[in-house]
């Protein structure tokens, strides 16, 4: 952010010719006494200027002399003047300051927390005491700590005036100022009111600007984590999609131009828009205030509306004359060929099934994620040069070198399912949650009716249960062992499974499967919640002599999946079955070959595996010749407007819910669940953001030399 106050020499403007402590300088036209001299690397102490603020001149720490002046202006106040001569470190100057801070002191609760300005400020120019004796007297006002991101304590508070300055002139939100009069001045709200009903928009920049401690995060930040703690969203996202600045651009109606911003870090905004797990929006701070933003609604209305200008903007590099491989058409390794054909290699992708897609196609099925949907946006991969061979199994990397392909990228994710462990769990009608949906999903019977029992927790079993439903199950039961407060599956698909017809018992687990005259009795056992375990979450304990047994037509396993790599390949795996990778190269045993997503980690995320795929690229980039540069820049950067004006409700906007078609329509059928966000609702939407990315846009305020004191012989 540029001071606001600042005002820079236009071509043609004389520079300003003046000297400060011996030293000659020269300042633009409009330029202040302290920021000539800052510039010029002279430190004059302050504690109320802040380079983005208009000058206060509240704190008179930065009292200077200037030659042929009166008295002892403030630096911050004073513009600069030809043949001006100043002086900021004379003995009188000195022994002023020490003066002004200790009268900013006296009533100051204990020591400065080291950290802030305020104790730096103090530690150069040193404390004089004026009063021997003399035991500062603070107002004794009790913190506020019911405010939902911050604290605020006013003892702490010296009266510099940044923050009010901040919220009013810069944010002009105007939910604090300097409220009662004289000694008992303090910064606060009309009336008293908490920041939520006086209409805070909870920007923080007031924490930012504060120099004393008045104002701290709840949340301790250090300075190495400062960009992830205060920016939550962007880092939330494994491929570090700008939530923050393509919401913005919704909340101003440029809906292209936030869908580019999506499409600089991913090939699949539009998947995404309508399957992604959103973490996002599980970091998202305005779920501390009432309910987080509604992020990926907002990607799928954007996306839905592209216009495909950025295809104008693509820029392929020219030809390489390399080939890579990639196996596995999932989200990794297609967003592993599209950033490798866009850096000019070949590309061809080898898929088994008849059809690309990965697990998007074999697994989430179609009233989540339409099979158009997912064909748009393959077809835009394959419109760059991308060749995908389906019904191609691939058993030998050697083939593929042999073929002349110069690196291979290993994405076959993790399609084998878990077994639950149990006795009776051969019987043929005890099936795999993740080959039963693949089955659904390419149109091959299943043989499902009457009642089904899934075991499991995560969006797969919600998946199966909704899914069974629709293919012919009349009952569908999900045995889960903790409680809904540990479930993994997403809280909106365990509503819609509920809201479906779907019954889920939990505290309850499977033990044995035996086969009856007719049905299947599966033995459970009930649990109860032990201490956490490695995932934090509460262990399951069972408990001893209370099982029952459940009847069932058919039994699905939906407990976790696993990587299935053929052995041929000759990597290395882990006791689990992935396949061993460099964590940042993503480089395997063997030279040339990479691996990626889920065949590594285990089963995760569409946006891990997209954010794995973007890694792949730049190693095998790299690896063939190239840079390993693989971002693309499709929209010029631009700066955020500062202000925020002032809305009452602000607080108290509530989050707007996806709408969904009603249960009658989805009987036997795969129809959308989910519609879309209209424009009104989506920019409302958008404009609950707290525009935390503007907190980081704010300059921070000089600090004293490091290791100087003022008041110490140089």
């Amino acid at each position: 952010m540029q001071g606001l106050h600042k005002y820079l020499s236009c071509d043609g403007d004389k520079m300003i010719s003046l000297t400060i402590n011996d030293k000659k300088i020269e300042a633009a036209p409009g330029k202040t006494v302290l920021e000539a001299a800052l510039e010029a690397g002279i430190y004059i102490p302050n504690l109320c200027y802040c380079p983005d603020l208009p000058p206060i001149g509240a704190c008179r720490l930065c009292i200077v002399e200037i030659e042929g002046a009166r008295g002892f202006p403030a630096a911050c106040t004073t513009a600069v003047r030809e043949a001006m001569v100043v002086r900021t470190d004379t003995p009188k100057l000195k022994a002023l300051r020490q003066n002004i801070m200790w009268l900013t002191l006296s009533g100051y609760p204990g020591e400065p927390e080291k950290s802030s300005q305020l104790k730096k400020v103090a530690d150069y120019i040193g404390i004089k005491e004026m009063l021997p004796g003399f035991v500062p007297r603070p107002a004794n006002i009790p913190p506020l700590l019911n405010e939902p991101f911050f604290v605020r304590d006013l003892d702490k508070c010296i009266l510099c005036g940044r923050c009010v300055k901040m919220c009013g002139e810069v944010r002009k939100t105007g939910a604090i100022g300097l409220v009662n009069r004289g000694i008992k001045t303090i910064v606060g709200t009309g009336r008293g009111t908490p920041l939520k009903d006086a209409g805070c928009k909870f920007c923080l920049a007031c924490v930012e600007v504060c120099p004393s401690g008045a104002l701290y995060d709840k949340e301790k930040i250090e300075e190495k984590d400062r960009e992830k703690k205060l920016l939550p969203c962007v880092h939330g996202c494994p491929a570090g999609i700008n939530i923050a600045r393509y919401v913005r651009l919704i909340a101003a109606g440029r809906f292209q131009d936030a869908l580019e911003v999506i499409r600089e870090k991913v090939p699949f905004p539009l998947v995404l828009g309508y399957a992604c797990n959103h973490p996002c929006e599980e970091a998202c701070r305005r779920g501390k205030l009432n309910n987080p933003i509604s992020i990926k609604a907002l990607k799928r209305f954007v996306a839905d509306r592209d216009t495909g200008r950025w295809r104008a903007k693509l820029a392929i590099a020219p030809d390489t004359g390399k080939k890579a491989a990639v196996v596995g058409s999932g989200p990794g390794g297609l967003t592993a060929a599209w950033y490798l054909r866009l850096a000019g290699h070949a590309v061809t992708v080898f898929e088994a099934q008849s059809e690309p897609g990965g697990m998007l196609r074999a697994a989430i099925p179609a009233y989540r994620l339409p099979r158009n949907v997912l064909k748009k946006e393959i077809g835009e991969i394959e419109r760059v040069g991308v060749k995908i061979r389906t019904n191609t199994a691939i058993k030998s990397l050697d083939e593929l070198f042999k073929q002349g392909f110069g690196a291979v990228f290993v994405a076959t994710g993790a399609p084998a399912g878990i077994k639950l462990g149990v006795p009776g769990e051969d019987d043929p009608r005890v099936l795999d949650g993740i080959s039963f949906l693949n089955a659904v999903s390419y149109g091959r019977k299943t043989g499902l009716e009457g009642e089904v029992l899934i075991v499991g927790g995560g969006n797969v079993a919600m998946d199966v249960a909704r899914t069974a439903l629709r293919v012919g199950a009349k009952k569908a039961v999900i045995l889960y062992r903790r409680t809904r407060e540990e479930m993994p599956a997403l809280r909106e698909e365990v509503a819609e499974a509920l809201a479906e017809g779907v019954k889920i018992r939990f505290l309850t687990a499977a033990c044995g499967i035996s086969a009856g005259k007719w049905k299947l009795n599966v033995e459970c056992v009930r649990m109860k919640l032990g201490e956490p375990d490695s995932s934090g979450r509460r262990r399951p304990v069972p408990i001893e002599g209370n099982n029952i047994v459940i009847k069932a037509d058919r039994i699905i396993a939906a407990i976790g999946q696993k990587p299935d790599a053929p052995a041929e390949f000759g990597l290395a795996a882990d006791n689990k079955g992935n396949i061993q990778a460099d964590a940042q190269t993503l480089a395997c045993s063997r030279p040339g070959v990479f691996a990626g997503g889920d065949a590594v980690s285990g089963p995760a995320s569409i946006i891990e595996a997209i954010q794995a795929g973007r890694k792949a690229a730049a190693s095998i980039d790299k690896y063939l010749g190239g840079k390993g540069e693989i971002n693309r820049k499709f929209l010029p950067e631009d700066e955020a407007y500062p202000s925020l004006g002032r809305e009452e409700d602000f607080c108290y906007r509530e989050r707007s819910e996806v709408p969904v078609i009603p249960v009658s329509r989805r009987r036997h059928n795969f129809k959308l669940v989910e519609r879309a966000f209209g424009e009104k609702t989506a920019v409302a939407e958008a404009k609950r953001c707290l525009r935390c990315e503007l907190r980081l846009k704010i300059s921070k305020a000089p600090l004293p030399p490091t290791g100087q004191c003022d008041n110490c012989p140089t």
